[in-house]
């Protein structure tokens, strides 16, 4: 059976096991709308990692709200607009974001970026996202936090190891339950802090710390860019380029900004330092919106996580390994499960350090990787780039 008639096979289905790797999608494999693409990039933001990068504004880097808010919107503008070109090219070529890559740094020189993105998406934010989650279940159920862990790293290995079409069903089915929930939380925390109140003692204030926080959420919004065009692809190429920029880069934004807001405002009615950084947010609330919150953060981790691990596997695959099964992909989400377990694992112990450190690595390396990256489509601009895609001379 050819790689064509496997995809023939997958179609809309979404329980079932997409096949192949980081092949092209064909155009009569394809399905789906732009819209779909707000809540698959809503969801997964919709989580306590977004609400803590405007924790970390107020708490290290000294802002007070207003001057969080600015920083935090210049960060995650320019991570939104990024997404906005690479998914709108998505369609265009129907083939996974990292492959792309190859018109720019060639099939071997790709391998680098290709190799960082796996360990950032299927190990890095895996592992970041599984221990928030991890926290969430732990204080809600009183269930140690190692079996915590594994009960949130199965759950969202499995939605990646079946693919592209439960992913996106997962998403769109976590949207509403998070956005009520902490649409909630929002006019409830927003009615406690005194926004007009100075920052904290103890953090870096000044310019540098308003660039920490812009680079911080440029990171975290950037950090989904090598993504954009793994969940654009499967549109038909006759889409809107605009309305598949607008409505990834939207859902970027909205979730991204909206709960990092609500972050930094958190920062200036915290009621206690006891306890996980999960605990901390929601023992400003009452108990039943505690616990809905902290339900909503166990599966914003998983909605997150099901693109992060999904992704990374991606990325893995489009390094050139050769495989001799159909669901290559699918393999390597379970393999980079079990090893993002271990790496949650070992940062359980001090999560908002390792959390800090591991933003403004990704905001390193993504600012180069986009300039090559637009740089090369620029310089290309109106030229067919498929024969360049998979060409491993």
């Amino acid at each position: 059976m050819t790689d064509t008639e496997t995809r023939s096979g997958y179609g809309d289905r979404v329980i079932a096991v997409e096949p192949g790797g980081d092949d092209f999608i064909p155009e009569h494999a394809r399905h789906g709308t732009p819209r779909k693409l707000f809540w698959t990039w809503m969801s997964p933001n919709m989580e306590f990692a977004t609400v803590f990068v405007g924790v970390l504004a107020v708490t290290a880097y000294g802002m007070n709200f207003w001057q969080a808010a600015l920083g935090l919107a210049a960060g995650t503008g320019l991570g939104a607009a990024a997404h906005y070109l690479l998914s709108a090219r998505g369609p265009l070529h129907g083939v996974p974001q990292m492959v792309l890559g190859r018109s720019a740094f060639g099939y071997r020189g790709n391998i680098l970026p290709a190799t960082f993105m796996s360990v950032m998406c299927g190990v890095g934010w895996f592992a970041t996202n599984s221990v928030s989650g991890a926290f969430a279940l732990n204080s809600l159920t009183g269930l140690p936090k190692l079996p915590a862990l594994l009960v949130i790293v199965v759950v969202q290995t499995a939605f990646a190891f079946f693919g592209h079409n439960l992913v996106q069903a997962v998403e769109r089915i976590a949207f509403p339950l998070l956005a009520v929930v902490f649409a909630i939380v929002t006019v409830v925390i927003f009615s406690k802090a005194s926004l007009g109140a100075a920052a904290p003692a103890g953090g870096m204030g000044g310019t540098g710390g308003f660039l920490l926080t812009v680079g911080t959420a440029f990171g975290y919004a950037a950090g989904w860019n090598p993504y954009a065009a793994d969940y654009s692809r499967y549109l038909p190429a006759s889409v809107s380029r605009a309305a598949t920029g607008g409505y990834a880069s939207a859902g970027i934004f909205l979730s991204c900004f909206w709960l990092e807001a609500v972050g930094a405002a958190s920062a200036l009615v915290t009621t206690t330092t006891q306890g996980s950084p999960t605990d901390v947010f929601t023992a400003m609330l009452p108990k039943v919106l505690a616990d809905l919150t902290l339900l909503a953060i166990a599966v914003g981790a998983v909605a997150a996580n099901a693109l992060n691990i999904y992704s990374g596997a991606m990325a893995f695959v489009t390094m050139g390994f050769r495989f001799s099964v159909g669901i290559q992909r699918a393999l390597v989400s379970a393999v980079f499960g079990a090893v993002g377990f271990l790496v949650a694992w070992w940062a359980l112990p001090d999560a908002a350090a390792s959390y800090e450190g591991f933003l403004l690595i990704v905001a390193y390396w993504i600012g180069p990787w986009l300039g090559v990256v637009f740089a090369d489509e620029y310089l290309r601009r109106g030229q067919r780039i498929g024969h360049l895609l998979y060409d491993r001379g």
